[in-house]
């Protein structure tokens, strides 16, 4: 089967549609959709963006509790007495599930499966999380929340991204932003729920409470999901011809760099506030709730301009570089006034660049039959880049004295090679033209 990269046009910015560019074909996400699909996407009414408010419940928790483990990271540092790189494994096996499961999950959605996978994929997260409150040592927790809660949050992720893909064209990038700012609400919620319980009920109890919270959100989702498009129950799990063509492959390289260096700050922006600055437990926590605060707003924004007026591959790689340069900015921070400072605009980044991973890679698919597919299998590889970098950046801390100086550095200049690779996935959807809605 051959995967498609289909652009019908890439539109010069600020240039209307009698002024259209033609270049070579690569998935602009304002292209017709296929009539084997059926009708066209409705773009909006209710249960479109119901599907939006499904799938931001399921972000809430596939990656609200991974960008939590901030929080696990100093309760674990201090119950256990061990080295921060090790630790970081836990969070790492965790994300590196939740990607690398896309690929299984992506081609079961597009098979049909949309509530199945989501139903048992909830299950795993709920049941992981409530067997990490019963842990007492490190392999247990690994076992617990690294593999099993791993497992269950990459197998319900995928489905819900496919299905509010297929509801949209023209407001894509839009509907996906929103669905990822979810993310944002479940990286506060949750930790929130950890660290301000543990005082009032103790670790185990609050652990529990989290879990409780997400066998809510689950089963709203899977009540609301309605899967529009026909069932592709045919097909390969992994579709091989996507990986001769260069824009896709540029893809894949830029978001692999993108994510290697990403959970570095996620993991240790707290652990840098309470050993560098000298915060207190507590206030570095709120650190890391306010920087996942701040990637709400920043999501749908950025997908509206995607829309709008820039596109998405254009805007993923100016703001993945921002964030880029985030990194190598808190190299000077040595306030607490600065560490708040950092951590909103921080925040700011992180969420625009993560709200445009997921509509980027869209734009480079014309058949929304085939998104779960394709975007499982960048998850899949990405996952390796998610798994190695928190402890990499740990080995480097450990390896420097306690000093962040080093893995700040590495972690800036990772991010920003990926936005060159990004650059240059955007040179081959449209040729190098500078003006170009991509």
């Amino acid at each position: 089967m051959t995967a498609e990269l289909d652009v019908e046009k890439a539109t010069p910015i600020g240039k209307g549609p009698a002024e259209a560019v033609d270049v070579p074909k690569s998935g602009a996400n304002d292209a017709a959709p296929p009539t084997a699909e059926g009708p066209e996407p409705p773009d909006g009414g209710l249960t479109a963006w119901a599907q939006v408010f499904a799938a931001a419940l399921v972000n809430s928790m596939s990656w609200g509790y991974p960008s939590m483990f901030g929080v696990y990271q100093l309760h674990y540092r201090d119950a256990l007495q061990l080295p921060d790189s090790q630790i970081s494994w836990i969070g790492s096996l965790q994300v590196f599930l939740a990607f690398s499961m896309c690929t299984l999950s992506g081609r079961m959605a597009d098979a049909g499966y949309v509530k199945t996978t989501i139903a048992f994929g909830s299950f795993l997260v709920v049941f992981g999380t409530l067997m990490t409150s019963l842990c007492t040592e490190y392999w247990q927790i690994f076992l617990a929340q690294g593999l099993c809660t791993g497992l269950g949050l990459g197998i319900m992720f995928m489905p819900p991204i496919s299905v509010v893909n297929s509801y949209f064209v023209r407001k894509r990038s839009l509907a996906l932003a929103l669905a990822a700012s979810g993310t944002g609400f479940g990286s506060v919620i949750f930790p929130a729920t950890i660290q301000y319980l543990i005082p009032q009920i103790g670790f185990p109890w609050a652990v529990r409470c989290a879990a409780f919270l997400a066998l809510i959100m689950s089963v709203l989702a899977v009540l609301i999901l309605r899967p529009r498009l026909r069932p592709r129950k045919s097909g390969p799990l992994v579709e091989w011809n996507a990986f001769r063509e260069g824009p896709y492959l540029l893809y894949i390289l830029g978001a692999f760099l993108f994510f290697w260096g990403l959970y570095f700050g996620f993991f240790y922006i707290n652990a840098y506030a309470r050993n560098v600055i000298h915060f207190s437990t507590t206030d570095s926590v709120q650190l890391l709730l306010i920087t996942n605060g701040m990637s709400v707003p920043s999501r749908p924004l950025v997908g509206f301009l995607a829309d709008r007026y820039l596109g998405p591959i254009n805007m993923y790689a100016f703001h993945v570089l921002v964030l880029g340069c985030m990194l190598f900015a808190w190299t000077g921070v040595t306030t607490r006034t600065g560490m708040y400072v950092f951590s909103v605009f921080f925040g700011l980044a992180n969420g625009a660049a993560q709200g445009l991973f997921t509509c980027s890679l869209a734009s480079l698919t014309k058949d929304p039959r085939k998104m779960g597919t394709r975007y499982g299998m960048v998850c899949t590889i990405i996952a390796f880049a998610s798994l190695a970098g928190p402890p990499t950046a740990g080995a480097i801390i450990d390896k420097s004295g306690g000093q962040y100086v080093w893995a700040q550095v590495w972690a800036g200049l990772v991010i920003a090679l990926g936005s060159v690779a990004l650059v240059g996935c955007r040179v081959a959807v449209s040729g190098f033209k500078l003006w170009v809605k991509v």
